[in-house]
């Protein structure tokens, strides 16, 4: 998932900020038949029994608490009808308010697309999972004879995490300043350069022998999707999955900086005042993290495909098929499949299936259940260096609301603390007090001891 990371320490009078602009790896629908999101899984069911859910106070948490300037976020399958919401301002500078159908920009939620497509190529025989990465990109990857395509999809692979090389972090106020209202946001990446970075690096471990969140893997995943089919990721993901879906405002932009439509903006916070950082260039998180959506979308895409829409068993199988995470500071018992992650919410609760991501003032998720009637999309603008770390609580309580039965015992993951017995006069709800991300350059937005701000 791209990023940008900034470290503050006040004590000492420094800014080094650290902004790995780049892919997320650290996880829309306005006038869309009923009967479409029926067939695409999303509604339906037992849970059309349950009443229809309202995360509105969730997301004015998220603006007041949490230190985000906005937040959109929309529920399907809990009750008879999606709920839709959103919280904060879109623009800072005229307080116009954000908007439930804006655009934003989804990070890393981008890789379960690219995978997606790299499985639906596995299944029409143009490659195997097990084929040798060497196979498709010859002479582009260290040990590629000894990598494997599904080693790429579920971060086994052991290559270098490009996002964390020097050359995409910010030490100096004038780096930050660069980034702020210079050219850094701007850069333009080819994939060959992002993965030329990870190859001047020592790898993480031996092909197969650990897990690490690597962006790098997902560059090299767009890049076999172009060999095997002879067009880029981006056309095949809209060829494949955007077209047939009807995600009216699903795109994956390249080098585009803007958005097409109605969103909200993204800040820096500079001793001089906010800094707009809503434009950049996303080429430099390629299929690692270059989508732009809305939260109908999303939930209309994870429907689709935990729906068994877009994937045969076999690939659907393969997808899931999950290994550990075992990365300091991600979710306990968080699970990685090709694309995407696996997180146990605790007795009353299904698993959430889905994805985070991340860009500078941006964060996603995007999480359901296995079997695509339940889901919940969520964006939200961190302003980049003010304490988020408010915003754990009502995410979590989000999650509770589509995924727990009313009432079910709290905690996501191992090790999650109980949640206070409500009050007579309320309902109780279950909160996970863990939330997902998916490595660590994808912390949430909050204001640690080290000073780490915002999730790469």
């Amino acid at each position: 998932m791209a990023s940008v990371r900034v470290r503050t320490d006040r004590r000492r009078g420094r800014i080094g900020v650290r902004l790995a602009a780049v892919a997320l790896a650290g996880a829309t629908v306005a006038g869309v038949a009923p009967t479409a999101a029926v067939a695409a899984g999303g509604e339906g069911g037992s849970a059309d029994r349950r009443p229809r859910v309202d995360g509105q106070r969730e997301l004015r948490d998220l603006v007041e608490r949490g230190g985000t300037t906005a937040a959109v976020a929309e529920i399907r399958g809990v009750g008879r009808s999606p709920w839709r919401g959103a919280a904060g301002v879109s623009d800072l500078a005229t307080g116009r308010p954000a908007e439930a159908d804006g655009r934003f920009r989804i990070g890393s939620v981008t890789k379960v697309f690219v995978s997606t497509v790299l499985l639906q190529l596995v299944g029409e025989g143009r490659l195997r999972l097990d084929d040798p990465v060497e196979r498709h990109l010859p002479g582009v990857v260290p040990n590629g004879a000894a990598i494997t395509v599904r080693q790429l999809l579920n971060h086994t692979s052991g290559l270098f995490n490009y996002t964390e090389d020097a050359r995409f972090t910010v030490e100096s106020e004038a780096d930050l300043e660069d980034y702020a209202h210079g050219t850094w946001r701007y850069r333009d990446y080819r994939p060959e350069q992002l993965a030329a970075v990870s190859a001047e690096h020592p790898p993480y471990f031996a092909p197969g022998q650990g897990w690490h969140y690597s962006n790098t893997n997902y560059v090299l995943a767009g890049m076999i999707v172009r060999k095997v089919t002879g067009r880029a990721w981006q056309q095949e993901v809209e060829r494949r999955i955007v077209r047939p879906l009807h995600l009216e405002d699903t795109v994956f932009p390249g080098s585009g900086t803007g958005f097409g439509g109605p969103h909200a903006h993204a800040y820096l916070d500079l001793p001089t005042g906010p800094a707009d950082i809503t434009r950049l260039n996303p080429s430099v998180v390629d299929a690692a993290g270059n989508g732009i959506s809305t939260t109908a979308d999303l939930d209309r895409f994870h429907a689709a495909l935990f729906g068994g829409k877009l994937l045969r068993p076999a690939e659907m199988s393969a997808l899931t098929d999950t290994v550990p995470s075992t990365v300091p500071g991600t979710v306990p018992g968080m699970a990685y499949g090709l694309g995407v992650l696996r997180i146990d919410l605790g007795p009353g609760c299904e698993a959430a299936w889905g994805h985070d991501g991340s860009l500078a003032g941006w964060g996603t998720l995007l999480l359901g259940s296995r079997d695509g009637k339940r889901q919940f999309a969520l964006s939200y603008n961190p302003f980049v260096g003010r304490d988020g770390s408010a915003g754990a609580e009502p995410m979590g309580s989000i999650i509770a609301k589509t995924l727990c039965e009313p009432g079910a015992g709290a905690g996501a993951g191992a090790g999650a603390p109980a949640v206070a017995a409500p009050s007579p006069d309320s309902e109780p709800e279950p909160v996970p007090r863990t939330i997902p991300r998916t490595g660590p350059d994808l912390p949430l937005p909050g204001r640690p001891p080290a000073g780490l701000v915002t999730r790469s």
